[in-house]
């Protein structure tokens, strides 16, 4: 654990309290921590942006008008189980006073200003109250490193990856192979790993992973390109990739994807071709990046030029940045920086994390109609280990992932079968606005944050959360084949359905290394 020692200044929300059993303390911190509302824009750093939630786990405060003449302001919130209600001289005020008094219900909250004798409702909203975390959750069923072999080696015995051999173009029975830098290059991470895991697989594995690499360099921009040495992000004419917007586009961040394969093969191998390669990837980035170290989220995939005004989220670069200069290419550290500097001066001080998938258009949104834990927790996780951490960066850190766990985070369901089970498989974490549905990658993406918050700060906290949603994992999980589902609550049969390798491939990353955590664990025992 790299537990560092700035952390005296920083609120309740990584303290300890109370005495007795481990959980017992850990539910009443979380209770406590569920009063402080997620960057409310009453702070004056960034807007209200939380126009469009559907679902609160802390207390919200929201954008209501201020009334000349208004004495006070009376917030009431009502559920089938009763009504709570609190006086406040603001009418932003957050609804602390009263939040761990209501349970877990759909809500309909008003706000009134009270000028003298009248009342009149100046801001109404409704939205589900959610359920707290409350430990612990279920175990899991095998260990988390079984867990792992066992889907790195399912995905490794696909016939869609097995494919490979022998072939040069691939098996579009899984349909999301028409996203090549995302899913071709999950499946050469996977090959490099299954090479690692299991010795006598190696051949195999590493013959599928120089197939599937040689397709991506040849689908590549030629050198001397705006674009050189960039895979695309679509191939042929599938699911969004046949869509008119997406025609001879691709997204800038998705390269970063088939640039970390070409390093786990070279890290395996030896082989400098993959180094080389991954590197002139890098060093396109560097040409694509604009003096304040912004990038277009879409470009044209032959002339490089944007075809929107819509901004990338940088997360998914600087983490590849950083990783090439650990391989001794400083010269990727200015870019880094400037990166680092636009993300904090404009994503971060607006508070805007919106999606950025390949399936979803960002064109005709408004602020913060398609928010995600999909860039808010990695970028977190990159803040946490990107080095030296400053008091600011883990304040933002810790509002990034308390903001994924209030939108997204599900740590139980009201939709229960008659017998009590839960029809959705919580704890989980839906993906984004645009498709609230519980995703493997996602819970990934919280877990591996808060395991990042554990490791800088040692709050236990942080380290029950993410092991309960790991352990849920393992309980989805195929016990026959080892598939590890993309989605949590309605699985389509046979691996041609919903299946996102590089969901997968976090599941077992995420997997191994809460498997290296056994010591830390334990302090989690009562």
């Amino acid at each position: 654990m790299r537990k560092i020692a700035i952390l005296a200044s920083l609120p309740l929300i990584i303290s300890a309290c109370c005495r007795g059993p481990v959980y017992e303390r850990l539910n009443l911190q979380a209770e406590s921590e569920y009063l402080h509302p997620v960057r409310p824009a009453s702070e004056g750093r960034n807007p209200c942006w939380n126009k469009f939630a559907k679902k609160f786990m802390y207390a919200p405060a929201f954008e209501v008008p201020s009334v000349p003449g208004a004495d006070k302001y009376r917030f009431t919130v009502r559920s089938a189980e009763g009504s709570w209600s609190f006086l406040s001289d603001r009418p932003d005020a957050d609804l602390s006073p009263i939040w761990n008094q209501i349970p877990p219900a759909n809500v309909d909250l008003t706000v009134e200003a009270l000028v003298g004798e009248a009342a009149d409702t100046v801001y109404s909203r409704s939205f589900l109250r959610d359920f707290p975390f409350k430990g612990p959750y279920n175990g899991p069923v095998r260990s988390y490193k079984e867990a792992a072999i066992r889907a790195a080696l399912h995905n490794h015995l696909m016939p869609q990856v097995q494919n490979w051999i022998g072939n040069t173009v691939p098996d579009m029975s899984l349909w999301t192979n028409t996203y090549p830098c995302k899913i071709i290059g999950s499946t050469i991470r996977n090959e490099c790993l299954v090479a690692l895991l299991l010795p006598d697989r190696k051949e195999n594995a590493l013959e599928v992973a120089r197939s599937a690499a040689a397709f991506l360099i040849a689908q590549s921009r030629p050198k001397g390109e705006p674009l050189a040495f960039f895979p695309p992000t679509y191939y042929l004419d599938t699911q969004a990739s046949g869509e008119e917007q997406n025609q001879g586009k691709t997204m800038t961040m998705e390269a970063t994807f088939a640039g970390n394969a070409f390093l786990d093969l070279y890290d395996v191998t030896g082989e400098k071709e993959w180094l080389d390669r991954a590197v002139e990837i890098g060093r396109t980035y560097v040409r694509l990046q604009r003096e304040d170290g912004s990038l277009p989220i879409k470009v044209d995939f032959v002339t490089g030029e944007p075809v929107n005004d819509a901004h990338a989220l940088l997360h998914p670069l600087l983490r590849y940045f950083q990783r090439l200069e650990g391989y001794s290419f400083g010269e990727f550290s200015q870019a880094r920086l400037k990166a680092e500097r636009w993300m904090d001066e404009t994503a971060m001080e607006r508070f805007e994390l919106t999606g950025q998938f390949e399936d979803v258009n960002v064109l005709g949104l408004e602020p913060y109609q398609n928010l995600t834990n999909c860039t808010a927790a990695p970028y977190a996780s990159y803040i946490l280990d990107k080095g030296t951490i400053s008091e600011s960066d883990i304040s933002n850190a810790v509002d990034l992932i308390r903001f994924c766990e209030d939108q997204f985070v599900h740590w139980d369901y009201a939709d229960t079968t008659a017998d009590g089970f839960h029809k959705s498989n919580a704890p989980c974490v839906h993906e984004q606005y645009k498709f609230e549905v519980p995703v493997d990658d996602s819970s990934c993406n919280v877990a591996n944050a808060w395991l990042d918050l554990y490791e800088v700060t040692g709050d236990l906290l942080a380290l029950a959360k993410a092991k309960a949603l790991i352990d849920n994992i393992t309980i989805q999980q195929n016990a026959q084949d080892g598939m590890i589902p993309t989605i949590f609550n309605w699985r389509k049969p046979g691996n041609g359905g919903d299946y996102w390798m590089n969901c997968s491939y976090a599941s077992i990353t995420t997997l191994l290394r809460l498997a290296s955590m056994t010591e830390d664990l334990n302090r989690l025992d009562d």
